[in-house]
């Protein structure tokens, strides 16, 4: 980094009230890498495609055009916010001065939950592949020691460095995108089985208007593939020229990531055996049946390394944009343990302590899985509305600073169009956390129906609560 573009991060920083110690040491690929990975298509796509064949057929895939498109709108918000404020920690500084202290405190409380669920949602889903990929079938509890494992690893990983964090997501992002590449093209050119008519086949879900309700159900599953993007903005300090670079690591990750998710599950759709199996349920694992028939064990094995790199960056990649939202909370005093949380080691210019609740919270969640199960699948059903609610806090923030006469100026910024794209970004994201939080399986417990619903008011009335009685927003250390 040249000593210029130091000296005008610096500038911005200080202009804004603060001064940082992180080191400054990502490149734009690395920091776009970051949000590529913690989106991580390869894991989004493998992890939900049996749930959304099951859910919505073929037709499934056009939801990822759809909101990819909707996200989209939401990373343009965020870029102009982001180029005007180059913080770590992204949501938590941009509600703070978009709107202020107490709209922030629960922007950042709703976030950090959501994202220790998705470290143990990804972890936990991460660990059958393992299982498969060394050919030992372990049980529940055998998952569970996996992911709290694939957690520390990703912790120690984490622990050593900013400069190490860049290089593995770096490392991520081309292992994942060469095999989302060659996999998704090899299924396409020698393993295509299915017509491409299937994507506009509705099979037995009803046609026209009546097929409305399982195309909404299964944009579920694209959903859980499009956000990452802000993982770009939560390591702003730690990047050059943040306030231009990282709207547009932001873009390219929606392009890019979202361009690879489609690719991955078209391959998957036409190359899946049997469809009518895969839609029925009879056939669990369509992905795990597709890789195998296509390329054989070995070739299956083979992928399932690729798949397991993707797992481990995309955790690296949620836990780094954990342990920097904890961070610039703690460092504003507003929230418990601040004293703690808020110091950089002077060795490696990472969060250490920040770091270690972001592992230890997650490792707690997944361990409740040894004798909850149900409890443990509740929890986590929270995760992706979580991350879509804090979202929609940050979208609502901008929209209320345009009242108020805010006018974006960093170097990236919508012009004219920005309080119409605020607009349509808010209305996608309310229609989307509404779908997402929809109970849809009347027939299992109503923990399991109402599970999103139920772990966000927990989330949202403890938050309050907090707010309400310690009055954190009081506290707030002005820096």
């Amino acid at each position: 980094m040249n000593q210029k573009s130091m000296d005008q991060d610096t500038a911005q920083l200080e202009a804004l009230g603060l001064r940082s110690e992180f080191d400054r040491s990502m490149s734009f690929w690395e920091n776009f890498s970051l949000g590529f990975t913690y989106l991580s298509p390869v894991v989004g796509v493998y992890s939900v495609f049996a749930l959304a064949i099951q859910a919505g057929g073929p037709p499934m895939i056009w939801n990822y055009l759809l909101v990819g498109f909707g996200q989209f709108l939401v990373c343009l918000v965020f870029g102009e916010i982001v180029s005007q404020y180059p913080i770590s920690g992204g949501i938590y500084p941009w509600s703070l001065r978009l709107v202020g202290e107490r709209w922030a405190w629960m922007s950042a409380w709703v976030y950090a939950w959501a994202l220790f669920t998705t470290v143990a949602a990804v972890s936990v889903g991460g660990a059958p592949f393992l299982s498969q990929l060394i050919g030992i079938e372990f049980g529940n509890s055998g998952f569970i020691w996996i992911a709290i494992l694939m957690i520390l690893i990703s912790t120690i990983l984490n622990l050593s460095g900013t400069r190490l964090l860049a290089q593995v997501a770096f490392f991520g992002f081309l292992c994942e995108l060469i095999g989302a590449v060659v996999v998704g093209g090899y299924l396409l050119f020698f393993a295509k089985v299915n017509s491409v008519s299937i994507l506009w086949n509705t099979f037995s879900f009803g046609e026209g208007v009546n097929y409305f309700p399982a195309f909404l159900a299964s944009s579920v599953a694209a959903m859980f593939c499009y956000y990452g993007f802000e993982a770009c903005g939560d390591v702003a300090e730690e990047t050059p020229n943040a306030g231009s670079a990282i709207p547009k690591s932001m873009r390219m990750t929606i392009y890019i990531g979202g361009g690879a998710a489609t690719f991955v599950c078209l391959a998957l759709l036409l190359a899946v055996p049997n469809i009518d199996k895969a839609i029925s349920g009879e056939d669990s694992d369509p992905v795990t049946t597709t890789l195998v028939s296509a390329m054989g064990m070995t070739g299956y094995r083979i992928v399932i390394i690729v798949v397991m790199i993707s797992f481990l960056s995309c955790l690296l990649s949620l836990q780094a944009a954990a342990s920097r939202l904890l961070f610039s909370f703690a460092r504003d005093g507003m929230i418990f343990g601040s004293k703690y949380l808020n110091h950089l080691s002077k060795a490696n210019k990472v969060p250490v302590n920040a770091l270690v609740i972001t592992g230890l919270i997650p490792i707690l969640i997944a361990s409740m899985g040894h004798w909850l199960q149900d409890a443990v699948t509740t929890i986590i059903s929270f995760a992706s509305a979580g991350i879509y609610i804090a979202f929609q806090m940050v979208v609502i923030a901008a929209l209320y600073a345009r009242y108020q006469g805010w006018k974006p100026s960093g170097s990236f910024t919508l012009g004219k169009l920005g309080v119409w794209i605020n607009v349509l970004a808010l209305f996608y994201g309310v229609t989307a956390v509404a779908n997402m939080v929809w109970p849809r399986t009347p027939e299992e417990p109503w923990y399991i129906n109402y599970g999103m619903i139920f772990t966000t008011f927990i989330v949202i009335s403890t938050g309050m609560l907090y707010l309400l009685i310690k009055k954190p927003h009081l506290q707030r250390k002005i820096s």
